[in-house]
């Protein structure tokens, strides 16, 4: 049975925007799972969400087709490339080879002023977690990871990463959020930010590390596959909390 249309948040301010914005909404649900492996969307299903016109959700499929994000399904629509867990694990590893170490590398050479800059980022994500908007809090999430990264003045690395965050699939949070295990996760990025802003690298590893291993959990927690059946997982998302 077709899954329902992801919910999605609504789209206004200049056309010009849409197609980016439609994006990175699309990206987000990909991410949190609201659009899922196997399944095939259109356009047309997905502008209605967005409350726009059909050109710019069009657009906007097309450029995560290019991504591999999603196949183009001829007459039909675009399905969610699928997924596998080696893949996901791959992901997962080399996020943690890179981020960890260049995370706690900022608690030395980061501008405090920057930092400080991000504050709001993070705690638009724990006002997401409260709200259960997964959509807005994968986006918020990825927009602090990056914007910590770009700290460090590699633009490479944080390309790399932008693009492994957004392969990702995190199946749990669905779950999560409705436990009410979200909210502990989200305050991480403002224990993060204090630990950066304290210049304890020790502490900001430490962190770190715990954050990333939740992810392993999220992605490995139960989801349909996609015949509606629900797939055994090597992990449960709670014990990863």
């Amino acid at each position: 049975m077709t899954a329902p249309p992801p919910s999605l948040p609504t789209l206004g301010g200049r056309r010009s925007s849409y197609r980016e914005r439609v994006a990175d909404a699309l990206r987000a649900a990909l991410i949190a799972g609201e659009l899922r492996s196997g399944e095939v969307y259109s356009a047309p299903t997905l502008a209605a969400r967005f409350g726009v016109s059909v050109t710019p959700v069009r657009e906007a499929l097309l450029d995560l087709a290019k991504e591999g994000l999603v196949d183009t399904v001829p007459n039909k629509g675009f399905r969610v490339t699928a997924v596998s867990e080696r893949q996901l694990d791959e992901y997962t590893h080399v996020r943690a080879l890179i981020e960890i170490p260049t995370t706690a590398g900022l608690a030395r050479t980061a501008d405090p002023v920057a930092l400080a800059e991000l504050r709001p980022v993070a705690e638009e994500i724990v006002t997401a977690a409260a709200a259960g908007d997964l959509i807005a809090y994968v986006g918020a999430d990825l927009r602090f990871h990056l914007g910590l990264l770009a700290l460090a003045g590699n633009e490479h690395l944080v390309e790399v990463v932008r693009d492994l965050r957004r392969r990702s699939r995190l199946y749990g949070l669905t779950a999560l959020a409705r436990q009410g295990g979200l909210q502990a996760s989200a305050e991480e990025h403002l224990e993060l930010l204090d630990a950066l802003l304290a210049r304890d690298e020790q502490s900001v590893r430490t962190i770190m590390t715990r954050h990333l291993s939740h992810v392993r959990g999220l992605w490995a927690a139960p989801h349909p596959a996609p015949d509606g059946t629900s797939r055994p997982t090597p992990t449960d998302a709670a014990t990863a909390h």
